[in-house]
């Protein structure tokens, strides 16, 4: 995976212990790029050490639903077991204490144990998911005329326009990863869209939430393609 002026093609790549941003419903997939407005001191603190290392920042959501066992906004909320490792790419001070930043996702990992550092954010053990330092998703399985009828579907429903052109062009990657990282779902949602084993199953589980979205919604939609 080539992110920005680094390459992490193999585990040794990446840190074993890495900061973690709890967001919910954040949702960062490998290449994908994430935008973020940090403004509490203890993430500002947590950025300003990672400018000056690895630019490495664990993005994962706090745990969520009949699963919450700790208090979602409290200081250390349990959080979810699998999140995705991103690199800060592009960053702006605002002039009034904030800051502007950019990860591109790297790869997901999963949380092993915290490491206690002093720091008042959270860092953890993690392990990354090998199969995503490749950087080359197989696209093959990927029923993209399902995805983009449920996807023109959804937009016809609330009444939304895209750039057709940009969405024929995209890949099979592009297209899936990018949907789903700009998703109006929910936690839950995003959580599974994050954790689909591969491409093939991110689609299908893009186009079945879809799917129940626009039923719930606005009862009996056609998403056959047009």
């Amino acid at each position: 995976m080539h992110v920005g002026n680094a390459r992490y093609l193999k585990p040794g790549d990446v840190p074993g212990t890495i900061p973690v941003f709890p967001l919910t419903g954040a949702l960062l997939l490998p290449g994908g790029q994430l935008p973020l407005n940090i403004f509490e001191p203890r993430y500002l603190a947590m950025f300003d050490d990672m400018l000056a290392g690895s630019r490495l920042i664990g993005m994962v959501q706090p745990v969520f639903g009949d699963h919450v066992d700790s208090d979602p906004s409290s200081e250390a909320p349990a959080l979810c077991q699998v999140g995705c490792l991103g690199r800060i790419t592009s960053f702006a001070e605002t002039g009034d204490g904030r800051y502007i930043t950019s990860l591109t996702g790297v790869c997901r990992y999963r949380l092993i144990s915290e490491v206690r550092t002093g720091k008042a954010y959270r860092s953890f053990k993690i392990a990354p998911f090998i199969s995503d330092l490749s950087g080359a998703d197989d696209e093959r399985g990927v029923d993209r005329e399902a995805l983009l009828s449920a996807f023109r579907a959804y937009l016809d429903a609330n009444k939304l326009e895209a750039d057709w052109e940009s969405v024929e062009r995209a890949s099979n990657t592009t297209l899936v990863n990018s949907m789903s990282m700009m998703s109006p779902y929910g936690p839950a949602e995003k959580q599974a869209l994050l954790e689909a084993p591969d491409l093939k199953t991110r689609a299908e589980t893009l186009i079945a939430i879809t799917e129940i979205v626009l039923a719930r919604n606005f009862g009996d939609v056609d998403t056959r393609l047009q």
